[in-house]
């Protein structure tokens, strides 16, 4: 039977100081003084807008994404906090996540935004080498980047991630070593390691830099892994790795198929209707311009089909690599656990998956095939 998941909140503010090569999210560079206060009051229009979808829960966890939602004041974020409570109320011990660029976030601050009520910080670090960062275009150098995640540590936040990226523009295997030693030595709680992809829509992909080789990016990923693994940090998604007890809660809840709602400029939500019997997902006004002049908020509603559940819920929760309990499929799908028999059984014989009566559990090789095993649900 589907039942209301957890729910969360992903708030979007969509200004850089300037856009970055290879970032294919809704980013606006800032070319003027930003209209913090105009915005915040949309944000909060929007969320009023979306009350009916809340069902009588609270938010358990918050995300404040971008762009770069630290060239924001903390005065306009605590206001922001402040009034989402107000209007939905919060679970006890919320974590509420902001993302954070060392290069436009003044040291100072870090302090403010933990009393304005973040908890955690996310920190777009990507390396520590000037030369690969100046390739990325950051606006940010390695002592700028030292000197963020030690702030981040003394301002008392319950956790802090930095982001850094592997598969660099001609990131040889060492650099890439360093760039793990160097983050793991600020002793962040929890790290996020990913290839860089080259998206649509971006500079890089008008103008491709010189990427590793197929056999270099293994050997960086496959030795990263057990360095990392070295350093106390587990695995738990597949480019998220923590420190026992700071996994990041709000995207645990994305990658289980629980709910969020999305406010801001192109944010995304996904919502569960028991009483409506399915799954909407929901898209806001992408530009700011358009964003700030609108009285509803809305760019699409879009039900997910029933016969689409099942493999919307596993691109989903295949990312992570605890096992998959079978209520928590029919729960969050309101589908039996039995639509999945045949393609279970099919990777089963592939050696992608292993079946109990209460979950499934990729194996090693079925985290390095996910596709694949997604295949057998389409």
């Amino acid at each position: 039977m589907l039942q209301l998941p957890p729910l969360s909140l992903y708030i979007h503010i969509p200004w850089c100081v300037q856009k970055c090569p290879y970032c294919d999210f809704n980013s606006h560079g800032q070319h003027a003084e930003l209209p913090q206060q105009q915005y915040v009051d949309a944000l909060l229009d929007d969320l009023q807008q979306d009350l009916e979808y809340v069902q009588g829960r609270r938010i358990h966890t918050i995300f404040i994404g971008g762009g770069t939602p630290s060239l924001f004041d903390a005065a306009q974020i605590k206001r922001l906090l402040d009034n989402v409570e107000q209007l939905i109320g919060f679970e006890p011990e919320i974590e509420i996540t902001m993302e954070a660029n060392p290069g436009t976030l003044e040291h100072d601050d870090f302090s403010a935004y933990r009393a304005a009520g973040v908890t955690r910080l996310s920190i777009g670090v990507q390396s520590f080498s000037k030369t690969k960062l100046n390739l990325l275009g950051r606006i940010h150098d390695q002592d700028e980047a030292i000197t963020a995640a030690k702030k981040a540590k003394e301002a008392n936040y319950l956790s802090f991630n930095l982001d850094l990226m592997h598969g660099l523009p001609n990131q040889s295997f060492d650099e890439a070593m360093a760039d793990i030693e160097q983050g793991a030595a600020l002793m962040p709680p929890h790290l996020s390691w990913y290839q860089l992809t080259i998206e649509p829509n971006t500079l890089f992909h008008s103008k491709p830099p010189q990427l590793p080789d197929d056999e270099a990016l293994w050997q960086i990923y496959e030795q990263g892994q057990k360095k990392l693994a070295a350093l106390g940090y587990e695995q738990y998604e597949i480019s998220a790795y923590a420190k026992p007890g700071y996994q990041c809660r709000h995207n645990l809840n994305y990658w289980r198929f629980g709910d969020y709602l999305g406010i801001g400029c192109g944010a995304h939500g996904k919502i569960t209707q028991p009483s409506r019997g399915g799954i909407i997902r929901t898209v806001k006004i992408k530009h700011p311009k358009g964003y700030l002049s609108a009285t509803n908020y809305m760019a699409d509603i879009t039900k997910i089909a029933p016969d689409e559940l099942p493999v919307e819920y596993l691109m989903n929760r295949l990312r992570l690599m605890s096992p998959i309990p079978k209520a928590e499929f029919e729960q969050r799908t309101g589908q039996p656990a039995s639509v999945l028999t045949q393609g279970m059984q099919d990777s089963q014989a592939k050696g992608l998956v292993t079946e109990t009566d209460s979950h499934w559990q990729l194996t090693p090789k079925g985290h390095m095939f996910v596709n694949e095993l997604l295949s057998q649900f389409i």
